[in-house]
């Protein structure tokens, strides 16, 4: 029998260092996640006596990458204020994803992205991208 399951109740959260008392703050109504997908570097390390005239390669260094997640936008609330303000001062601040299994990524990343959709018809959207500094931190299932 599978065991997967739909992302119903992912939550978002980002740490507010500009909070009294800092803490994570919960993205409101968030309706889609992209985790950072890591690339390592290859480097060629081929010489003058490489077996079989091949080319060598090594593992380089590691990017975590960029993540991104998408929000029903409301101007002015909580989430786009915090959003604004993370955008506006580069801050690096640890983000976490918490899956609906209980299972937690996290990672310090800096907000690059803030892009608003405002269609005639439909929701207002965004889609805020990040860029993941560092190593991504996995937690357990509850």
């Amino acid at each position: 029998m599978t065991t997967a399951m739909i992302g119903y109740n992912t939550k978002y959260r980002i740490w507010d260092s500009t909070l009294t008392v800092p803490a994570f703050v919960e993205i409101a109504e968030v309706i889609n996640v992209t985790p950072g997908a890591a690339t390592a570097d290859r480097i060629d390390a081929t010489h003058m006596q490489s077996p079989g005239r091949r080319r060598e390669y090594i593992a380089g260094l590691i990017d975590t990458g960029e993540a991104s997640f998408e929000i029903n936008w409301v101007p002015g609330n909580g989430t786009d204020e915090l959003l604004r303000r993370l955008m506006a001062s580069g801050a690096v601040e640890q983000h976490e994803i918490e899956f609906p299994n209980g299972v937690t990524v996290s990672y310090d990343a800096a907000l690059t992205g803030y892009e608003k959709d405002i269609p005639l018809d439909d929701k207002m959207t965004a889609t805020i991208t990040v860029a993941v500094s560092g190593e991504d931190t996995w937690g357990e299932a509850a």
